[in-house]
């Protein structure tokens, strides 16, 4: 069927219902923008739960009402979910015991380095990781082809490197905006390479990523603290300076202009829900103080959008929905306008 006749055949003002995200009338065929699910979550170090939070987003994206203030015909733009790969969430579950098994002898003392159960781990975790990835790329870089834009609902914040990995090799050079609670710049946290804690750093290897740029990071240890002060490519507006800024009278608006500025033209937006405030996201596995309001992020994106930047993909990790599905409805909403705003920009 033709876009126009899909469009024609839908009422947007009715219940949701179907088998798309959002109630969509669209197929990923039919989409300009697909979503992939990762319900991946191996290396989780506090509380666990994310592997279920693109299942718990698509249930409560029913109750997401369409109409869009800042983006007009938002539901006309053809916004799809892939299908949940139900095989990679059994993995991952897997694999999150070994892993327990790893962390609970790694915070025990005991060294690695003279375990070999805990090398075996360490081992399998770190090829599941490197295929899980390849996965992710392997369909991007499908959609990408068929002239769609790419977004990757987690999962931890280490399902979107595959995607980065794609978008890679098909654009010369780009920065990433990151929305964190946490700097994500640790080589290895607690002994993986592909750990949740080190996607940025993991992103950085990429030479076509020549900038990141992080907003409102508030928990990092120093020896993250060190490489953002060395690194030339790396801007952090951390937390605690802008809320300081904004109680001696800062707008967020000025604020805001102020990363924009950084940003070159074209944009991967990475958004770990703990960034935002945890009244949100309450059951996210490492929720901090502090944080962003909802809608100080959906600004700065609109403000990026207006100032004639490119989103060329984006992600949205670490929901855990918990037993209210509270976190699930914010995720939810905040997916739905940062796809429409992605596909406008």
């Amino acid at each position: 069927m033709k876009r126009d006749e899909i469009i024609a055949n839908f009422d947007p003002n009715g219940a949701g219902s179907g088998d798309n995200i959002y109630g969509l009338p669209f197929t990923v065929e039919e989409a300009s923008l697909v979503i992939l699910p990762v319900p991946w979550e191996v290396t989780v170090s506090y509380s666990a739960g994310t592997a279920g939070a693109p299942q718990a987003i698509f249930d409560a994206s029913f109750q997401v009402d369409l109409y869009d203030p800042n983006v007009k015909d938002a539901w006309k733009l053809g916004i799809a979910m892939d299908s949940i790969d139900n095989e990679l969430h059994d993995r991952s579950s897997t694999l999150r015991e070994l892993a327990e098994e790893y962390i609970n002898m790694f915070v025990a003392g005991v060294k690695p380095e003279e375990s070999p159960r805990m090398l075996a781990i360490r081992q399998q975790i770190e090829d599941a990781g490197l295929v899980m990835n390849h996965q992710v790329k392997t369909k991007a870089l499908h959609f990408l082809d068929s002239g769609k834009k790419v977004a990757v609902l987690g999962g931890d914040h280490s399902t979107p490197l595959g995607l980065i990995e794609a978008l890679a090799e098909r654009h010369s050079e780009f920065a990433i905006l990151q929305i964190d609670a946490h700097a994500d710049l640790r080589v290895a946290y607690e002994g993986f390479e592909f750990s949740h804690a080190s996607i940025m750093y993991n992103a950085l290897k990429i030479p076509q990523v020549k900038q990141l740029v992080q907003v409102g990071i508030r928990d990092y240890c120093e020896a993250e603290l060190d490489m953002i002060n060395a690194s030339s490519n790396i801007t952090t507006f951390f937390d605690h300076d802008m809320k300081r800024q904004m109680f001696e009278g800062k707008t967020w608006a000025t604020i805001a202009d102020e990363v924009i500025n950084t940003l070159p033209e074209k944009v991967y937006i990475s958004i770990d829900i703990d960034g935002l405030d945890p009244r949100f996201c309450p059951n996210t596995g490492t929720p901090v103080p502090g944080g962003m309001e909802y809608d100080q992020v959906l600004y700065l994106i609109e403000k990026l959008v207006k100032s004639k930047h490119t989103i060329i993909g984006f992600d949205l990790n670490e929901v855990a929905p918990g037993d209210d599905e509270w976190d699930a409805n914010v995720a939810a909403r905040l997916l739905y306008r940062v796809a429409n705003l992605a596909l406008i920009s």
